[in-house]
């Protein structure tokens, strides 16, 4: 019998570690982190976004990865970026094991009923499921940028405050919490900007919630350390995996153009992904 999400995130707390968080938009994605979980015996969730999960169908998505959990592996199922209350029901009434309600474009008290909402609806229909809320703008796309997405708040002024994040904690009763910290959706060629990780030390002791840090391709390494040891407990990685699965499929075409079995070249695009997701894995939980 696996632990609940919530117990591994109580644990990876204790450990000062972190659990990776990988999206996916197929089955070559979902093998990919499935497989790297596998081989090194660590939890890992597998975050689906709203296109994401248009694209591979809600319960098509769920019948996987409760396949894989009937093997006792520990594979979770998040619903990353949700916009509305009624995303959010879809995936509730759907037994994900978390959901995301993405209101950090809105206003501050928009952002706080939506996220209300959705914490209520969660503890009626099913208080297992953990409803993460996000609280400063960090850019909505995974994919490589020229430049910042317009009005990320990356400055220490626009960045999360820890006493807006604590309000915003206890009135919503979310349980994972989501800041803005210097962290920016999707990978800019020139570098990506630096992590406050004081802003990190003082916003988790200010919510007393784990921490969520998205967007985290194109951060260094030793800012993931210095993060997870500040009080991040989930890193989110997508654009590092879309651009591995990319680059290797292009490889893969381009030398066997022949080729016609999807499984053959299909397989150097998966196995790029894993790749990547093993040794992400293996820096949060320091091994």
């Amino acid at each position: 019998m696996i632990k609940t999400l919530r117990e591994y995130i109580a644990e990876a707390e204790e450990k000062k570690i972190a659990i990776g968080h990988f999206n996916i938009s197929n089955s070559e994605g979902f093998w990919a982190v499935v497989n790297a979980s596998k081989k090194l015996n660590l939890p890992v969730i597998i975050g689906v976004s709203e296109g994401e999960r248009d694209f591979i169908g809600i319960k098509q998505v769920k019948a996987l990865v409760d396949t894989v959990k009937a093997l006792d592996l520990p594979i979770f199922l998040n619903a990353d970026h949700s916009y509305s209350v009624e995303r959010i029901k879809e995936v509730v009434d759907t037994d994900f094991d978390a959901a995301i309600i993405d209101g950090a474009e809105k206003s501050f008290e928009e952002n706080l009923k939506m996220t209300k909402d959705s914490v209520e609806y969660k503890n009626l229909k099913n208080p297992k499921i953990l409803i993460e809320g996000e609280l400063g703008f960090i850019g909505k796309s995974s994919k490589m940028l020229l430049e910042l997405p317009e009005n990320a708040e990356i400055s220490l002024e626009t960045m999360t405050k820890p006493e807006e994040a604590s309000e915003f904690v206890k009135e919503t009763g979310v349980d994972l919490f989501a800041p803005a910290v210097g962290n920016i959706h999707g990978m800019i060629k020139s570098g990506n900007p630096k992590l406050n990780i004081e802003r990190i030390k003082e916003i988790r002791e200010a919510t007393r919630t784990p921490l969520v840090l998205h967007g985290g391709s194109g951060i260094t390494d030793e800012e993931f350390k210095q993060a997870i040891l500040a009080g991040i407990s989930i890193v989110h990685i997508n654009t590092e995996l879309r651009l591995a699965y990319r680059q290797a499929l292009q490889k893969s075409l381009n030398e066997f153009p022949d080729e016609i079995a999807p499984y053959k070249y299909l397989r150097p695009a998966r196995e790029a992904m894993q790749a990547v997701v093993e040794k992400r894995m293996m820096l949060f939980a320091n091994l």
